[in-house]
């Protein structure tokens, strides 16, 4: 391979020393750090471990956040090694398969610096950098579906993560609306694979309803749904992939055994996430912290998930 095929791979690494090496510099004049309202210093943060008063607010919950960008930068090296396929989009470095490694990346600085700081726009670069990897899926999902051009996906892409950003800055988590896009992207990447796998006619006017058992996974039943339609309005846009999605895909893919892993690795993440609290998982003063582990854990699941997109062939036929 030429010498520069390895500067998407060098441009990232250094991206994430500068970030490491910025904000330990940072951190240090303790300029920073901050405090969530109702926490002390020496008093447990929402996630468990003890409030720290040095450069990481939470140590143990700041630092496994590396672990997403060693995920990432893995990539870059793998796709740096190669050449690109006409048939497999997830081989070689391309504008697609950068900006997956590079959302994976951007989950651990976004992370940390919630983590490490309590700040308000901590917690913003944090739900940012989880929305600009989660709606990633389901977007290129409807690009096979839909016959959208490279170009196109990526224009749609970075207006959906942009138009998140300025939206959440301004008006909060529920975007002055009551509309969790991170949690609604899980069941849209559901509802789009399952679309990939099954496209027919007839599924994809009923595709919508495969959300509503992904938001019964997630503790919100169809009764509870139906009862308070005003507070879940947006269980309308579980058929946006139906709107898109508008013949069979394009391309292929193998779901044994990487998808199924990446699965099972988040969903025994989300379990710890759900625990964290338990008397059984939460040591506060721990450098074994739940939340860390959550962190790990989901940090591998990206990297399954990337070896699952490697498996699709038919990349050719795209526009």
């Amino acid at each position: 391979m030429p010498e520069n095929s390895y500067r998407p791979f060098y441009c990232a690494l250094l991206s994430s020393a500068a970030f490491l090496l910025a904000y330990l510099l940072v951190s240090s004049t303790g300029s920073i750090a901050s405090l969530e309202p109702g926490l002390i210093v020496g008093g447990a943060s929402r996630w468990c471990e003890t409030v720290s008063d040095g450069m990481f607010r939470e140590p143990s919950n700041t630092l496994s956040n590396i672990g997403f960008m060693i995920s990432g930068l893995i990539m870059f090296r793998v796709l740096s090694s190669e050449t690109t396929r006409k048939q497999q989009a997830f081989y070689g470095i391309g504008k697609t398969t950068a900006l997956y490694a590079a959302a994976v990346v951007c989950l651990g600085p976004g992370s940390m610096l919630m983590h490490g700081t309590h700040t308000d726009w901590g917690q913003w670069a944090d739900n940012l950098s989880m929305v600009a990897f989660i709606v990633f899926p389901w977007l290129y999902n409807l690009r096979c579906m839909g016959g959208w051009s490279e170009n196109r996906f990526l224009g749609v892409y970075a207006i959906v993560v942009l138009g998140y950003a300025g939206t959440r800055w301004f008006h909060g988590d529920d975007l002055g609306i009551g509309l969790d896009l991170f949690g609604l992207s899980i069941g849209l990447w559901v509802i789009s694979e399952c679309l990939h796998r099954f496209w027919s006619p007839a599924f994809r006017l009923t595709s919508g309803l495969v959300g509503f058992a992904v938001a019964a996974a997630f503790g919100f039943s169809p009764l509870e749904i139906a009862q308070d339609p005003m507070s879940f309005w947006w269980v309308v846009l579980f058929w946006v992939p139906a709107v898109f999605a508008k013949h069979a895909p394009v391309t292929t893919r193998i779901y044994t055994p990487w998808f199924f892993l990446g699965v099972s690795t988040y969903v025994v993440a989300f379990l710890i996430w759900l625990n964290q609290w338990s008397v059984f998982l939460c040591r506060p003063d721990s450098w074994f912290q739940p939340h860390a582990v959550w962190h790990i854990l989901a940090a591998v699941s990206t990297w399954f998930f990337f070896l699952f997109f490697r498996t699709e062939t038919g990349a050719r036929e795209m526009p």
